[in-house]
């Protein structure tokens, strides 16, 4: 089977970090897999160097170079006549459509990872593409969640059910794991003592990850508590970072709160933390509370998406929105949390193997391959 994967770019985040998972055990298992990027040049990209993925940038030169870039993406499906092509979110997924009539062999799979999206946050050109993917949904040959909640989601909007199928999403627990010296050297980085404890929140910046409350919350919690750090790591538009910052000193976070850019070293930043947050409105599946846990980090997370039944009993879940219980939340674990590290690791080892995504996927896309109406 010859697979194409499509997606904007390979920088740092959850999608982009499941995509490379899912190639690389996919081209294991003896398939062909391309990765066609919108934008190349993302540091994800390094980690299918010395595999057998492929790797075709499409070198689109911005939002609004189309046509050339449609042409570009033509040429490479009629180099590569694919088996399946997939797409990794909204505009990848319109792309993949777009060419559609013209290779009638190809079968097209759509990724989708939300379950909720609050669209007042982002521009109109993002509603519309949104409008188009629920419009549209109808002519895939199939559709991938990576959470039942976001299964849920879409089939409310009207995406067609019996295309659709959860697979959650697999972490690479060789990557993500304990490590004593590397929590030793980033906190020694950002001098952080250990008597301190150290709270983080992974994400890229964006109105869904819900920012403000994390820092309402690390606000309240240095006016009852001694020896509390916090950082923020993840990349975004300098203007909502500005923002954030601006709510930072506001709180009074300044001496206290580190911030940092998308790094490629997030295992050692996992590892560095007492506890991870996820503090989002919105979310399928989140990878960064699997890649915490996988590394043996308690999580406290909102109650989105699948969350909740990714922590299980090993962190504390709070609603979505909430500073004060979001606070509450992480007292409870810094204080009462009686898991060790191994534990808490071993929950994804049972939920979330990167095998499972892989066989479960092979498994979708060789019956589509094989001209199965659904997966």
């Amino acid at each position: 089977m010859k697979v194409v994967f499509l997606i904007r770019s390979l920088y740092s985040g959850g999608a982009e970090r499941q995509l490379v998972v899912l190639s690389k055990g996919l081209c294991e298992r003896g398939h062909e897999v391309v990765v066609a990027i919108f934008y190349s040049g993302g540091p994800l990209e390094k980690e299918l160097w010395d595999t057998r993925v492929r790797v075709r940038p499409l070198n689109k030169r911005g939002r609004w170079d189309i046509l050339s870039f449609l042409s570009r993406f033509a040429d490479m499906l009629r180099d590569e006549r694919p088996d399946i092509l997939y797409g990794f979110n909204f505009d990848p997924n319109l792309v993949t459509l777009i060419l559609k009539p013209f290779f009638s062999t190809t079968k097209v799979v759509w990724g989708i990872a939300s379950s909720y999206v609050d669209f007042s946050q982002y521009d109109r050109l993002t509603r519309v593409s949104f409008e188009l993917n629920r419009w549209l949904s109808r002519f895939a040959d199939g559709i991938i969640s990576n959470s039942e909640a976001g299964r849920r989601y879409h089939l409310a909007l009207g995406y067609p059910g019996e295309k659709t199928v959860v697979i959650p999403n697999g972490i690479d627990t060789e990557y993500f794991r304990p490590d004593a010296a590397a929590r030793s050297q980033i906190r020694s980085e950002w001098r952080i003592a250990e008597r301190e404890k150290l709270i983080g929140l992974v994400g890229r910046l964006d109105p869904m990850k819900d920012h403000p409350t994390f820092l309402k919350a690390a606000s309240a919690l240095v006016k009852t508590r001694k020896n509390m750090r916090f950082v923020c790591v993840g990349g975004g538009p300098e203007a909502y970072r500005a923002t954030l910052q601006t709510l930072a000193k506001s709180l009074g976070l300044e001496e206290c709160l580190l911030w940092f850019d998308t790094r490629e070293d997030i295992p050692a930043v996992y590892n560095a933390l007492d506890i991870a947050v996820s503090s989002s409105y919105g979310e399928g599946l989140s990878n960064v509370i699997g890649e915490a846990m996988a590394c043996g980090v308690p999580c406290v997370v909102t109650n989105v998406g699948d969350s909740a039944w990714v922590v299980g009993d090993t962190g504390a879940v709070v609603p979505p929105k909430d500073p004060v219980a979001l606070k509450n939340a992480i007292e409870q674990v810094l204080d009462h949390n009686p898991l060790v590290p191994g534990q808490i690791r071993l929950a994804i080892l049972e939920r979330l193997s990167a095998k499972t995504l892989v066989a479960n996927t092979e498994r979708v896309l060789l019956t589509l391959s094989c001209g199965s109406a659904t997966p």
